[in-house]
């Protein structure tokens, strides 16, 4: 038989990677903090503008009635003299209206005819004009408030009212001026240390929070861990104490297991059985058959024969799919691997047999007979046709997947090889290729059907020894 170059590889699992976003965003603890943060943030924001908003309003008011307070002061302190002369020596009680450019200003100005001189307060070096009466009328009670801008720039509150001096109707206009730049200065000081303060108080409202919330789920990443430890067959059930919402989800969870256990238990029973029972007959088929000879016997002796392959695999195929996600069964590699070289190179000692395993030990996640099933086949298949040499390489895979660390097996001979447009004939069950060599023409697809229970893959390709590299990839555990 010619075998060439490259069959096409089995199909492979792909293991699903995870954005970092995706994942975050699918977090449990990722969402809880998150949430919590944002309202945190959100709180605090509504009461920062509700406490400036209310200290504002205060301030403003009390800003105002200190202005109105000094106004009907100023008014009380003038007063006018016989000849119609504004007079008088206010003494408004803050320091601010002696000083120049302070922004704290009053002055005392003739409203009516009759009415002279003019008063103003120290600080005040100079006119500040005051705008119309048609643009900022008087109310009722002959006063308004109005904005200006100071001798140097500085915003003003202005309350000015007009006030009859005597019984001749002499008029005078009062006005009394703060300023607003200090009050808006004092208010924007308390918000920053309110800001400074608020976030303080947040930041470590956030990570108290936060740490609750990862001391709250600790006990989920404990029931993963267990879980985890189950999978890779470490552990046989969830131990340890857990909080009162966690321990039904792991009473379930362990009760599952041994549902699972007994599903294995009740299968490999039924396999048993099954198996017992079809022995005998097969057995008498093929004593029939080779006692029958001729091309009669030894059709039916053959076809015996592949029956009972046939049945050995399939009932294989049934324990492996009814342990399979359940508990996972643990089976070191290089010590089957070793003796089944040293059988093989027994069995054949004109063909020199090499075996090359990693330096860290490797744990297939499976039964130590469904590997040998797989290494007895490549093997068998490999020293069949190899000329004089062939070799075994295990080694893990640098690409991590889910439940452990994924790990190849490479078989190689200096056979003839497969013919490429003959691969995939080779993986077909019964199919042979060259009817001159004994064999069933099973061997490569049990391997294949046993690699797929397990998730893995077979490749077969053209190997450096020039005949044919079969590569089985498999998931290990820890």
């Amino acid at each position: 038989m010619n075998r060439r170059r490259k069959a096409e590889p089995l199909p492979t699992k792909r293991v699903k990677t995870r954005a970092p976003l995706r994942f975050w965003l699918r977090s449990l603890t990722f969402r809880v903090v998150a949430f919590s943060s944002m309202w945190a943030v959100l709180t605090l924001v509504v009461i920062f503008t509700l406490i400036t908003t209310l200290y504002r309003q205060a301030s403003e008011r009390g800003f105002d009635s200190l202005l109105s307070a000094h106004l009907f002061n100023l008014i009380g302190s003038v007063g006018i003299s016989d000849k119609g002369v504004l007079i008088g020596a206010p003494d408004l009680g803050d320091l601010r209206f002696s000083e120049p450019f302070s922004g704290w200003y009053w002055s005392v100005e003739p409203a009516s005819d009759g009415v002279g001189g003019h008063l103003r307060s120290s600080s005040m070096v100079q006119a500040i004009p005051s705008p119309s009466i048609s643009d900022v009328p008087f109310n009722s009670s002959f006063q308004r408030s109005y904005a200006a801008h100071g001798l140097k720039g500085e915003e003003l509150q202005i309350f000015e009212s007009e006030f009859v001096l005597d019984s001749k109707n002499h008029i005078a206009r009062f006005r009394v001026m703060g300023n607003k730049s200090e009050l808006e200065e004092e208010i924007g000081s308390f918000q920053r240390r309110l800001l400074t303060y608020l976030s303080l108080f947040g930041v470590g409202m956030i990570a108290i929070n936060a740490i609750a919330i990862l001391f709250g789920l600790q006990p989920l990443r404990r029931v993963r861990a267990a879980l985890a430890m189950v999978r890779e067959g470490t552990a046989k059930r969830l131990d340890g104490r857990f909080p009162s919402e966690i321990e039904p989800l792991a009473d379930e969870t362990n009760a599952l297991i041994e549902n699972n256990k007994r599903i294995v238990e009740r299968s490999r029973t039924q396999v048993g059985n099954l198996a017992h029972s079809l022995k005998t007959p097969l057995a008498v088929m093929l004593n029939e058959g080779r006692a029958l000879g001729g091309p009669k016997g030894e059709l039916i002796a053959g076809q015996a024969a592949s029956m009972q392959k046939q049945v050995e695999h399939y009932l294989q195929r049934a324990r492996i799919a009814a342990q399979r996600d359940s508990v996972v069964y643990r089976t070191p590699v290089a010590p089957l691997a070793e003796r089944m070289v040293r059988v093989m190179q027994k069995l054949n000692p004109n063909v020199a047999l090499s075996l090359s395993l990693p330096p860290e030990g490797i744990i297939f996640a499976g039964e130590r007979e469904d590997l040998e099933e797989v290494l007895g086949n490549l093997l068998e298949n490999a020293m069949k046709w190899a000329n004089g040499a062939a070799r075994v390489t295990v080694r893990p895979l640098a690409t991590g997947g889910e439940g452990g660390e994924p790990f190849e097996i490479l078989i190689e001979d200096d056979g003839p090889g497969i013919p490429e447009d003959k691969a995939r004939d080779a993986l077909q069950r019964g199919k042979r290729l060259d009817e001159t060599k004994p064999g069933t023409g099973l061997g490569l697809a049990i391997v294949a059907d046993l690699v797929n229970e397990y998730g893995g893959s077979l490749a077969l390709e053209r190997s450096d020894l020039g005949g044919l590299k079969a590569i089985v990839r498999l998931r290990s555990v820890r």
